[in-house]
């Protein structure tokens, strides 16, 4: 079950691109958590032929998952993360045009408006308009979108949800132990349902390819060998693999960084040093990336790129590229800082002739920054200084903070309490006696990072759900309505000069500069989600 922000925003979702009915039936569904079809129709108040068409579109679209139990029977379940990706859609169209052309961005465009094709069916359809040359083109694309797991097999596994099948498999595990089960058994068995649920993913993503065997003739022997390559199965159900569009929009995130940081071919390198090893970057979850060469680095930089613009260099000759190299390398690991400041403001770890990005450090970094933009955004200068010094020196009386941050003590507590109120900061009670007496306690403030994400996160949740609702109020408008659907029509489309009024011109681009700022807008907050949310999966401690 979702949070009221969450819901919101969801059931926004849904309902801009499935209407409102099946937004009902999701709406329902986050509200009250799981639920079986009975609860479905008596909540929404809906037929049940109605609601049964909803959840065949949700589940179509993987927006829901089911369940099947003794006990509640078949259940249905939101799929909250998976809707909350439909707002990077439009970028993941954008990323696939860039990678493979027009092709590749038709084919990720037409399994995302129907949630999940099977190959035969994609080519058919974008071959309407080109018989004989597109399907050898989009089989091609289509090969190349599996083959680098851009497009990942949807199977009946995909549509269960992973902590129903991880409590099966822990509870499985906890049975196979005798007697009453040691702390240190019941994390083995953690580990192993763990370990069990990731090798039933892995192997699922495999299912989409398969094995054809040619024979090649050698006119040196007359035996033939048997070569095995691998083709789609167009048997299989292929859907979009999200994570794997992420990784470019991370790898994105982590060189604009680098430039603002350093310069912009600080940001080249940085970006030819991902180039390297992005075809093995599968998961937001690696801690970093695999390690490559600077040879390799080197390969992948643009030639037009001028290295020595960025540096200032004692000798006036020009140096070699491999030796520019390292020295961006060296700034990017801040090989001048060897100590756990140093290495917690790098963007890259070196291991003799070896880099590699380090993916944690950064996604850290730029938690913490958007933390301290918020502080600084409702709190001052102020409010990032408590909030910094905490988090490098820990817990802290309100005296030690008002000592160490040159602050009145009459400033730091109203500080303190507004930042606490939005969980920006915490209190942390330690008694001084047994009976717990509050005149006699410690009252130790602290930033717990999780949690002052979490609620920041719900509160760009909200920030996103006023944009979308700001957006539809502007377009529902009875003037701009009227406009926006004459312009719609055909003979209108092709010549709008001529057929639209100088007040229905001026109204519409005045409607088209409030969607461009809202647009910029959401970008901008889904950028900061994308940075609490998705790159959040490390684990967030004060070290």
């Amino acid at each position: 079950m979702a949070d009221a922000d969450t819901a919101r925003l969801c059931t926004e979702i849904v309902r801009s691109v499935f209407g409102p009915l099946t937004a009902t039936v999701a709406s329902v569904v986050l509200t009250h958590g799981r639920l079986g079809f009975p609860q479905l129709v008596r909540f929404t108040k809906l037929k049940p032929r109605t609601v049964r068409a909803a959840i065949l579109i949700l589940v179509q679209h993987n927006l829901l998952w089911h369940a099947q139990s003794d006990e509640e029977g078949e259940a249905f379940e939101m799929n909250i993360d998976e809707c909350l990706m439909r707002l990077r859609y439009g970028r993941y169209v954008w990323l696939a045009e860039q990678l493979y052309g027009k092709s590749g961005a038709d084919i990720v465009q037409l399994v995302l408006d129907h949630g999940k094709l099977r190959p035969p069916d994609i080519i058919a359809q974008l071959s309407v308009y080109d018989p004989v040359k597109a399907p050898a083109v989009l089989s091609q694309t289509l090969h190349k979108l599996v083959e680098e797991a851009y497009l990942k097999p949807s199977t009946v596994l995909s549509h269960l949800s992973p902590r129903d099948k991880l409590i099966q498999y822990e509870a499985e595990e906890k049975r196979k132990i005798s007697g009453f089960p040691t702390a240190r058994e019941v994390r083995e068995a953690k580990e192993v349902a763990v370990a069990r649920l990731k090798r039933e993913e892995e192997e699922a993503e495999q299912i989409g390819m398969k094995r054809k065997a040619r024979d090649h003739s050698h006119k040196s022997s007359k035996r033939k060998a048997v070569e095995e390559e691998l083709e789609v199965d167009d048997e299989v159900y292929f859907r979009v693999n999200c994570e794997r569009f992420n990784v470019h929009i991370r790898n994105k995130l982590i060189e604009n960084t680098a430039s603002e940081r350093f310069n912009e071919c600080a940001g080249a390198v940085l970006r030819a040093t991902l180039k390297a090893t992005e075809s093995k970057q599968r998961k937001l979850s690696d801690v970093r990336s695999d390690p490559t060469s600077f040879a390799s680095v080197a390969m992948h930089l643009p030639d037009d790129v001028d290295l020595a613009a960025g540096l200032v260099l004692q000798s006036s000759k020009k140096q070699p590229t491999m030796t520019l190299i390292k020295e961006y390398l060296g700034i990017l690991a801040s090989a001048d800082n060897p100590t756990a400041a140093g290495r917690a403001a790098s963007f890259v770890s070196l291991g003799g002739s070896r880099v590699q990005v380090e993916f944690e450090i950064i996604a850290r970094r730029l938690q913490r920054r958007v933390l301290e933009a918020v502080a600084r955004e409702r709190h001052g200068d102020e409010g990032v200084r408590i909030m910094r010094l905490l988090l490098d020196t820990g817990m802290m009386d309100e005296k030690q903070i008002s000592k160490i941050g040159m602050m009145a003590p009459k400033d730091v507590r109203p500080l303190l309490s507004a930042m606490s109120a939005e969980s920006l900061v915490s209190l942390q009670e330690v008694p001084k006696s047994a009976d717990r007496n509050p005149t006699r306690m410690f009252y130790l403030w602290y930033v717990d990072l999780q949690k002052a994400s979490t609620v920041q996160l719900r509160n760009l949740y909200k920030t996103l759900y006023n944009i979308a609702a700001r957006r539809q109020a502007e377009q529902d408008e009875p003037l701009l309505k009227a406009v926006l659907e004459k312009r719609q029509r055909t003979d209108v489309s092709q010549d709008e000069e001529r057929l639209l009024t100088r007040n229905e011109r001026e109204l519409l681009a005045e409607w088209e500069k409030k969607r461009e700022k809202l647009t910029v807008l959401e970008m901008r907050v889904e950028e900061a989600v994308f940075i609490l949310h998705d790159l959040g999966t490390f684990k967030v401690n004060d070290d």
